[in-house]
């Protein structure tokens, strides 16, 4: 809620204010392939993330169509909601062009990580494996992570009661979520959660460029040193440790 200054007083205005362009085209997709949902339950089926049908089906379209999908008017309500409270300021912030990439990376990242997790050897892992998951929530939680990050100390109401600064918001989250994630019992995807802080903080990590940046970085560097083993490249200098003997490609 903020305080906007009036020539007679001050009143308050709720929300980020003007919906921006992608968060208003996310909303619409979100709401119309509700309505097909609820027209054509099957969808849920072939379009939710279902780790089972990725692996030994090849469904590899459900870790991008999840996102679109919901399980009642309940998550669908919350969810929007978020996207539009942080999802607004950050479009403004970066442009449409990153904050568009940056909402399906992190919705995709946190679905691979809900594969990744759903293929351990771990007591829980074959709950996640079997389990259809939809919603927008892990990129949603990858635009907390961005919020927290952006503007650390800007208030949240935490389970809509008190105020908790951003940054510790999301600290509380993450840990919920990974406990949650590790102690199974819950039909909520908490794996996805926390791959969509996960991934989200990566990308933002290495600044505008990305995770992506930084992976493609690390490959080419990774590349020119494998290049210089091979031909046996030398560094020059003009100290006196350059040598001419040296065999140079």
């Amino acid at each position: 809620m903020a305080r906007v200054p009036r020539p007679y007083g001050v009143s308050y205005s709720f929300g980020p204010g003007p919906v921006t362009p992608a968060v208003k085209a996310l909303l619409v997709a979100n709401i119309l392939m509700f309505v097909l949902q609820l027209a054509a339950p099957a969808l849920t089926l072939l379009l939710g993330l279902r780790p089972q049908s990725v692996v030994e089906h090849g469904w590899v379209w459900q870790p991008l169509t999840y996102m679109f999908l919901h399980g009642n008017f309940t998550h669908i309500l919350f969810n929007m909601l978020g996207v539009w409270m942080f999802g607004v300021e950050l479009e403004r912030l970066w442009g449409t062009t990153f904050f568009v990439r940056y909402f399906f990376v992190t919705g995709v990242g946190a679905a691979a990580t809900s594969l990744i997790v759903s293929l351990l050897p771990l007591p829980f892992a074959n709950e996640v494996y079997v389990a259809t998951t939809v919603g927008a929530s892990g990129a949603l939680y990858g635009l907390l992570l961005a919020y927290g990050y952006y503007y650390p100390d800007r208030p949240i109401l935490m389970f809509l009661l008190f105020p908790v600064p951003a940054k510790y918001f999301v600290m509380i989250i993450g840990a919920i979520s990974f406990l949650s994630a590790t102690g199974g019992g819950s039909t909520t995807a908490h794996s996805t959660h926390l791959g969509g802080l996960l991934v989200g903080y990566l990308y933002l990590r290495s600044g505008r460029g990305g995770l992506m940046a930084e992976l493609k970085y690390r490959w080419v560097k990774w590349k020119m040193n494998r290049l210089r083993r091979r031909f046996d490249v030398h560094p020059g200098g003009r100290g006196g440790d350059a040598r001419w003997d040296r065999t140079i490609h």
